[in-house]
């Protein structure tokens, strides 16, 4: 019989975006989830990694991801909900529940476990139920692997010997539970960077020791169902349509703005996985302001009010704005400037971007007269232009000659 299971992952949550924070965001987000995995009847849900935005999430972030693991137990009550520690995660946090977890058929996996020197798969192997309740596939948990986790390369090895020693640990996971399973269909899960994979820039660190981060999609073999993975935030396949990132919730940064984020669903039949992306409706606006190329600076307050937003729109309903100005004139204090003028609109400034002309003066020739010789206006020029790209105005000129006549 067919299983079905919703794959996710890179919720991040207690994530802010230049101090604002995004608990809102998340909560919208996720009861969509919580929506699409009562809809599609799925019979699993895996979260692979990044469930926490830092090592030790606030309170705030801990209680959100309990109310929607009790949301989705509601939703699908015989449903298997896995949970996987990614980079930014605090494995600890994620096994500690574990003892309550057992009770609701929660299984949280933060690090690879072992047993007199063998795989656990006691702990690793989890045995998904179809609709009918019995067995229909394995998932394989396998969260990020840290440096502790990896096998010691004891010869030189051709290429990375972090990728070497990843394949080695995953070659050695996969072989523990086809011992157990046999030639059963498994899904295998992974919160690292699969060479093919784009990533969002500034957003996913480079996670594997040594910057060595990027390991082949050969190495989740061809019997395996379904990879599910984690850490890049933009949905794709690596490979093969069956090694998938599901991708962040929602945008992390101004470079995932143009991302159709979503959740992914698997429907596992014998060995063979159909896989489909299910979109989620964005919780706030993410805008780019201009869409394309940089504003000039007067050009900022009417782009600002052609938004046409509601004046008393709620702090969380309010559009994050991504603002790329071209300076004209001096840059210093023309953010506090730009700032200032968002403060008066509903709209939360996520990031500004100043760009200087592309024609500026190059800077002051070396000369040869001594100080003495040179004019005090001219070096007045000079400096300005160097610190600001561009030439002093009469007006800068009228504030010199009056500062240098008070002395």
């Amino acid at each position: 019989m067919a299983i079905t299971l919703l794959h996710t992952a890179d919720w991040h949550l207690g994530a802010q975006l230049q101090g604002w924070p995004r608990e809102a965001e998340h909560r919208k987000a996720l009861a969509s989830l919580v929506a699409i995995a009562a809809s599609r009847a799925v019979d699993a849900i895996v979260v692979a990694g990044d469930i926490f935005d830092s090592l030790n999430p606030p309170a705030e972030a801990q209680k959100l991801l309990y109310d929607t693991l009790k949301a989705l137990r509601a939703a699908r009550p015989a449903a298997t909900i896995v949970l996987l520690a990614g980079n930014h995660d605090p494995g600890g946090r994620i096994e500690a529940p574990r003892a309550l977890f057992d009770l609701v058929n929660v299984v949280g996996v933060g690090a690879i476990s072992r047993r007199e020197g063998a795989i656990d798969t006691g702990l690793h192997l989890v045995p998904l139920r179809g609709p009918g309740g019995a067995v229909e596939a394995h998932l394989l948990a396998v969260p990020y692997p840290r440096a502790a986790d990896l096998p010691l390369v004891e010869r030189e090895v051709e290429g990375s010997a972090i990728v070497h020693a990843t394949r080695a640990l995953y070659a050695e996971l996969i072989a523990a539970a086809r011992d157990k399973i046999g030639d059963a269909p498994l899904v295998v899960t992974g919160h690292l960077h699969v060479a093919g994979g784009l990533e969002s820039e500034g957003a996913e660190r480079r996670i594997l020791v040594g910057g060595e981060h990027a390991v082949p999609p050969d190495l989740f073999p061809p019997d395996v169902a379904y990879v599910a993975l984690g850490h890049l935030h933009r949905p794709q396949w690596v490979g093969r349509e069956s090694v998938r990132y599901s991708g962040s919730l929602f945008p992390m940064s101004k470079t995932e703005i143009d991302y159709d984020h979503g959740v992914t669903i698997v429907t596992i039949d014998g060995g063979a996985a159909q896989v489909e992306h299910v979109p989620l409706e964005r919780p706030t606006p993410c805008l780019r302001l201009p869409a394309r190329g940089v504003l000039a600076a007067k050009e900022v307050e009417a782009a600002f009010a052609a938004l046409g937003l509601d004046p008393a729109l709620a702090i969380d309903e309010r559009p994050f704005v991504h603002l790329n100005v071209a300076a004209e004139g001096p840059v210093v204090g023309l953010d506090a400037e730009l700032g200032a003028l968002a403060e008066k609109y509903p709209i939360r400034l996520a990031s500004l971007a100043i760009e200087r002309p592309r024609h500026a003066p190059e800077a002051p020739a070396a000369t040869t007269l001594r100080l003495c010789e040179r004019q005090p206006v001219d070096l007045f020029r000079e400096a300005f232009a160097f610190a600001h790209k561009i030439e002093p105005t009469p007006g800068h000129l009228a504030l010199f000659h009056a500062a240098a006549a008070e002395e």
